[in-house]
């Protein structure tokens, strides 16, 4: 039995399996669209919130120690009881998003190692389990669903917030009973259903079974409508900048800057997704390793331009609210630009709900290819040639909860999720030059073993 546990699967096994004719999905992406999904998951409401939360800080009220969160204890000892909280970083947010890019390349560094010698479904799993044996591989695999449906479900409910917000400012007020939760914080809402959180999910998920092809340009439309909210935010509210609000820079030194970096690590999730498709991508040992590292450099710009713009235009410790960037540009009077962020906030949402709904559904797939789900969710659509069961059954998993539950407080347990797929990433890397170095790489992690395990120890 421990044999059978720590059994590895051949990487030629592995792309054999793929290769297989009822297993085999359709190739039709290539590296811009590969690089559209991870920009996809990798900029949601995240750069429109989080930026301004990080500069401000967060100020916690902690009424006794039964209530206070367990980090604070372990760092702040008694002290954490009363008001306390994370310093902001100030416009130092700015360097807080340039270093939390440069962990995350030296993670996508060895993502694309990887995804160049096994361009099949699966991502870290699949990694883990051609390196490390099968019983680490199920552990991340489940961890690895459970973190994209949670994220998701927070998305959702966000989404039917928005909406129903949305819908409120032109007037239209629809049913509460079937616009919010039926639980928050364990206690009834007075709600039936949340229907806008679990009808997105749903036709989300029917464009995922259609096609990858189809999927994929539904994301890359979306992609460019919030890449152009964010520049039209970015140049129109640039000649508001005020050079004063920049001093100083760090207010708070290197500790915020770095508890800012903490922070805005959730903005950076996703960019892993990118390596679920590369079974559905034509030249994966080129294009994949492209799309990781050309979505992480892409979004590092965006986000950097918009926290310089933002903390310029106003005070970064005025920053401390739900909707920092909508609310800073009313300040200045630019209205107009804030309803163009608002259409970028909405199709943020919808786009990082696609691409983390195809990333569940192909892990779901993955698993059940290699025998650790039923085989069932291994079956492809004869026309369609996508895993239509594995897709279903990831949005459901994904969709009934977000009409339940407010799981909201739950999205956090998303990083730790991906700081053990990173883990397990960087020691696949090592673990394969050490036992396959004549394997043929597509892409090739440089200064090997520096770079995997700066990634594992700075994770």
């Amino acid at each position: 039995m421990p044999s059978q546990f720590l059994r590895t699967k051949s990487i030629d096994k592995l792309i054999a399996d793929a290769n297989r004719a009822d297993h085999r999905l359709r190739r039709t992406l290539g590296p811009w669209s590969l690089t559209a999904l991870g920009i996809g998951a990798l900029i949601g409401t995240g750069i429109f919130i989080l930026t301004g939360t990080a500069a401000a800080g967060e100020v916690l009220q902690t009424p006794s120690i039964w209530k206070a969160p367990v980090l604070e204890l372990v760092m702040r000892g008694g002290s954490a009881v009363g008001v306390s909280g994370r310093p902001g970083a100030g416009p130092g947010i700015a360097l807080s998003f340039l270093l939390v890019a440069m962990v995350c390349a030296l993670a996508g560094l060895c993502y694309a190692e990887l995804a160049s010698m096994i361009p099949i479904a699966g991502s870290a799993y699949t990694y883990t389990y051609a390196t490390l044996g099968e019983i680490v591989a199920w552990i991340i695999g489940w961890d690895l669903i459970l973190e994209y449906a949670v994220s998701n479900m927070a998305v959702a409910v966000g989404f039917s917030a928005y909406v129903d917000s949305l819908l409120q400012s032109f007037g239209i007020r629809l049913p509460r009973e079937f616009m919010g939760p039926i639980f928050v914080s364990g206690q009834r809402t007075g709600a039936y259903f949340n229907v806008p959180g679990f009808l997105i999910v749903m036709a989300i998920t029917v464009i995922l079974v259609i096609g990858i092809r189809e999927s994929a340009g539904a994301n890359s439309l979306m992609v460019t409508v919030k890449i152009v909210a964010i520049l039209i935010f970015i140049f129109a509210a640039s000649r508001y900048i005020h050079a004063s609000n920049w001093k100083p820079f760090m207010p708070n030194g290197w500790q915020g800057v770095l508890t800012g970096g903490a922070i805005v690590f959730f903005t950076y999730i996703g960019f892993d997704s990118v390596s679920t498709a590369a079974e559905e991508c034509r030249r994966p040992q080129h294009d994949v390793p492209f799309g990781i590292l050309a979505s992480l450099v892409i979004c590092a710009v965006l986000y950097v331009s918009v926290a310089l713009v933002l903390t310029g235009i106003q005070h970064w410790d005025a920053l401390r609210n739900a909707a920092p960037v909508a609310n800073a540009l009313r300040a200045i009077g630019l209205d107009s630009v804030q309803r163009w962020v608002t259409v970028g906030a909405l199709t943020g949402m919808i786009s990082s709900l696609l691409v983390f709904q195809l990333g569940q559904a192909r892990v779901w797939f993955a698993m059940s290819r290699d025998g650790l789900l039923p085989r069932v969710f291994s079956n492809v659509h004869t026309r369609f040639r996508t895993p239509h069961v594995s897709t279903w059954a990831a949005g459901l998993f994904v969709a009934i909860p977000a009409g339940i539950f407010d799981i909201g407080t739950l999205a956090d347990l998303s990083n730790i999720g991906t700081l053990f797929a990173f883990l397990l990433v960087s020691l696949g890397v090592l673990v394969l030059r050490r036992r396959q170095p004549q394997r043929r790489r597509g892409f090739r992690t440089p200064w090997v073993p520096v770079v995997p395990l700066l990634s594992i120890l700075w994770g």
